[in-house]
């Protein structure tokens, strides 16, 4: 079965958790138990994506912008995370020194997750994805 949640954010460091607490309950309501490896998984990769649309989305006069989140659960037990922003930048991760505090969020991204990568939509912004396997039997 294919289950999927969309849900909008205000641009702001406190819409990061909310994004993480919305995402971890509903994979539990859809049979996700709190030691599935995936639940943590999806859960960090949907923190990192998150954090980065709030750090390096658009600003916008008069009010601080949206990011929407998305999360698929696909039957085979595997996820799919969205993260969407109005801004036309392409992230990428890059080179980071050991005393730097920022600048690993993709590389854990594309650590922990099967495959990720970046949809443009347009003038409308982008989509960064990432699918996260279900753990081996």
């Amino acid at each position: 079965m294919l289950r999927r949640n969309a849900f909008r954010l205000p641009r702001h460091p406190a819409s990061v958790g909310l994004a993480r607490r919305r995402v971890r309950d509903h994979l539990r309501d859809w049979g996700h138990g709190t030691d599935d490896p995936a639940l943590a998984d999806v859960v960090l990769i949907v923190s990192e994506l998150a954090t980065n649309a709030v750090r390096h989305g658009p600003l916008h006069e008069g009010h601080e912008g949206e990011f929407e989140v998305a999360v698929t659960a696909l039957a085979d037990g595997s996820c799919f995370v969205e993260v969407s922003d109005e801004g036309l930048a392409v992230p990428r991760p890059r080179p980071v020194s050991v005393g730097e505090e920022t600048g690993r969020g993709l590389h854990l991204v594309e650590g922990v997750a099967v495959a990720w990568g970046v949809w443009s939509r347009g003038r409308h912004g982008k989509t960064v994805w990432a699918l996260v396997a279900s753990p081996a039997p």
